[in-house]
């Protein structure tokens, strides 16, 4: 009984979220930390050949969703949709998680980087009002919109949870 008051907080049930927090944590960690070293390494709209004719670094900033979405001049109203449309999303990733049994470890996991992925972007959204934007791809002559690490984990997240929706049992 001590056990279970231990890991609670006003009623909040750590253990049952540790393995979300631990990797939703590493994600935005490191997706601010690789962020940060692009903006103060490569000046804005700048680009450094990686691979040439297939990948880029370019500094760019994204007012948009993910991939550019719905990308445009970045005006306050679809600055806060964007921002509320994130939060949304967080407190159905949380409700879903907190629906999944232990079982159910690649759904917590495509959960978590769900999570990961959308508080990293929000946290470009609150502190410079868009999203930085780095990983620039070049495929058989098609340009790929640039994205990021946050990007990357909440496109694998749902494509987790996609396949979870097809081809498994959702939580009730």
């Amino acid at each position: 009984m001590r056990e279970q008051e231990e890991n609670r907080i006003s009623g909040f049930p750590l253990k049952n979220y540790a393995g979300l927090i631990l990797l939703a944590g590493i994600l935005v960690a490191l997706d601010q930390l690789v962020k940060a070293l692009i903006v103060s390494t490569i000046p804005a709209y700048h680009t450094i050949s990686v691979i040439p004719g297939f990948f880029n670094l370019t500094h760019i900033y994204n007012t948009g969703g993910a991939f550019g979405f719905l990308s445009g001049n970045g005006s306050g109203y679809q600055q806060i949709f964007f921002l509320a449309a994130s939060l949304v999303a967080v407190c159905l990733v949380l409700y879903v998680y907190s629906r999944t049994p232990p079982s159910q470890i690649l759904l917590k996991i495509g959960l978590s980087l769900i999570l990961g992925g959308a508080l990293g972007n929000i946290a470009d959204r609150i502190r410079i009002g868009k999203v930085v934007d780095f990983l620039d791809f070049h495929i058989m002559g098609l340009h790929w919109p640039s994205f990021n690490i946050a990007d990357s984990a909440i496109t694998i997240g749902i494509l987790i949870f996609v396949y979870h929706l097809l081809f498994k049992k959702m939580p009730e």
